[in-house]
């Protein structure tokens, strides 16, 4: 079980979910519905696996005085995390002309399984109380937003919209989030999260065009980003960036708003996926081999397209 609860409006009912977040400034509904796949898989150990990792380092951002702080250990069956939420490498201005928000402290606490099991389900893991995953330094991946716009797309809300047509936060044009270059922002309740490639930690993780473990899904999966190999199971194969399999949509759904209003890739709904178009599955992993498992396992990746961040889980929770 993935137990956050990392800001300070978490309610005791959310320990119940594999993953409790709160909403981001964007974070849309709550949503649990499967998908079935013609995967299968075997449980898989990660234990061994950055167990002790932690850092303490000055908080970059101008209102706080303080260290950003993060700490992983292992029991026998656990990967635990116990942080601040401060990220831990420079960040943008906030609050800024598109997000209003200061970031301050939270209480992170976390655990996921040290033996994840692929299944043959993929679960949907966006909404406020479903994150897929959080970084190595305590900031949770939040790929969704709550922003939305009714079917003439005259009435948008960036932050509890009830509209029909989900707004993202990266890849387009028509609305700013206030995003920085770490493809994050911050929440009304001050949570820094990000919404696609954390760039500040990894470049902070200096491995330059290698294999970067950046986190932990909800499943207990670990996240890399960007590249992979070529060959998933061959080690000795060259590096590439690793491509997702969504594209947009050749045509708006019914009822969308205007492309003369907003182009396709402005909503959720407007990308699609298609097996075997990119490197990666619908959760946006894959299996293969990585250098902290030279046997194999299922991993995700954080992409520089959509959906950036996985939007599903294959593991089972």
């Amino acid at each position: 079980m993935f137990h956050f609860i990392p800001y300070p409006l978490a309610i005791a009912a959310a320990a119940a979910a594999v993953m409790t977040l709160s909403a981001c400034g964007g974070g849309g509904s709550s949503t649990a519905t499967t998908t079935t796949t013609t995967e299968t898989g075997t449980s898989s150990s990660t234990a061994g696996v950055l167990c002790s990792y932690s850092s303490s380092v000055p908080y970059s951002g101008a209102t706080l005085s303080t260290n950003a702080t993060a700490a992983w250990s292992c029991s026998s069956t656990l990967r635990s995390i116990t942080a601040n939420g401060l990220p831990d490498h420079a960040i943008g201005t906030f609050p800024n002309a598109n997000n209003p928000n200061t970031i301050t402290a939270q209480n992170v606490s976390a655990s996921v399984t040290l033996a994840p099991t692929k299944t043959s389900v993929a679960t949907s893991r966006t909404g406020p109380m479903a994150k897929p995953g959080m970084a190595l330094n305590g900031i949770v991946f939040d790929p969704g937003t709550a922003g939305t716009c009714d079917n003439t797309g005259a009435v948008c809300d960036l932050g509890k919209g009830t509209g029909a047509w989900n707004i993202e936060a990266l890849g387009q044009s028509a609305f700013r989030f206030g995003t920085d270059s770490n493809n994050a922002h911050v929440q009304p309740q001050g949570t820094y999260h990000y919404h696609g490639i954390p760039e500040g930690f990894v470049t902070k993780l200096n491995k330059g065009n290698a294999m970067s473990l950046i986190g932990w899904a909800a499943d207990g999966f670990p996240i890399y980003a960007r590249y992979g190999y070529s060959v998933a199971t061959d080690a000795s194969s060259t590096l590439k960036v690793m491509t997702s399999s969504y594209r947009t949509k050749a045509s708006p759904d019914a009822n969308r708003p205007a492309t003369s209003l907003y182009a396709m890739g402005t909503f959720t709904q407007d990308y699609e996926y298609v097996a075997g178009l990119g490197d990666l599955d619908e959760c946006n992993g894959r299996t293969g081999v990585r250098p902290e498992f030279p046997k194999g396992i299922y991993h995700y990746f954080a992409t520089d397209t959509f959906p950036n961040l996985q939007r599903c889980v294959k593991g089972s929770l």
